[in-house]
């Protein structure tokens, strides 16, 4: 048994709904959940994991791909819930997730606060106040970066800083698939950098998407956007 399964969740985000697409690796001795969901998703995400006939208190680790609260806003109430669950994220993002160091989204959303014009400053506060209240969860082990992995086979992290430093995607060789959390999103079907405007570098961000798909796998699977192959990748 080695495979991943792509979930697809829907969460209301302030005035639209918000699809997203946590992935689960499972082989004979772990299931992977790969990012976390927004807060208070964890119902939605529960429910979505027992469709594909996975347990939750099965989960053995979850992979964080970054610090995001669309990413990891989940993942303290998912740890309580199921003490088993290892946490993991890049040692770069840890200290974020954990708490030790302020979000890195809320400081460029404090900052951006100051130069909204009227009307925005209302919304640009509740941001700023929701991602204040991101709960953050103690990390079980920090990952470097190109750690091999032993799920499905082998599990590659990959480096892909620029939408946050510490950014990391996953290389699966042997199903093919390449998990890029938001180092790439897909919009009608064609592969973009996740969130220009709000991407911490851009230059690293468009690095690490020609680096994903320097890969060359069958499979790409984003966050915000879901699946697309190789054949159908049109830049």
């Amino acid at each position: 048994l080695h495979q991943y399964i792509v979930l697809k969740i829907e969460m209301p985000s302030w005035n639209t709904t918000e699809v997203i697409h946590p992935v689960v690796l499972a082989d004979d001795n772990h299931r992977v959940l790969i990012d976390c969901g927004y807060a208070g998703s964890l119902p939605k995400i529960e429910e979505a994991l027992i469709q594909h006939g996975i347990m939750p208190q099965n989960v053995t680790h979850v992979i964080l791909t970054h610090q995001d609260h669309d990413h990891m806003g989940a993942a303290a109430a998912f740890k309580r819930k199921y003490p088993q669950a290892q946490i993991m994220t890049s040692v770069i993002e840890a200290p974020y997730i954990s708490g030790e160091e302020k979000s890195l989204r809320l400081i460029q959303a404090e900052q951006l606060q100051q130069s909204l014009p009227p009307e925005q400053q209302a919304f640009g506060e509740a941001f700023c106040n929701m991602l204040r209240n991101i709960e953050p969860v103690r990390i079980d082990r920090a990952l470097t970066l190109d750690e091999e992995l032993p799920f499905c086979g082998s599990c590659r992290v990959i480096a892909t800083p620029g939408h946050t430093p510490g950014h990391i995607s996953l290389y699966l060789p042997a199903l093919n698939v390449v998990i890029t959390g938001d180092a790439m999103a897909l919009e009608k079907g064609k592969p973009v950098i996740a969130n220009p405007q709000f991407t911490l570098d851009l230059d690293l961000a468009k690095a690490s998407m020609e680096r994903l798909f320097s890969i060359g796998a069958e499979t790409i699977v984003c966050y915000h956007g879901g699946v697309i192959r190789k054949e159908d990748v049109i830049l």
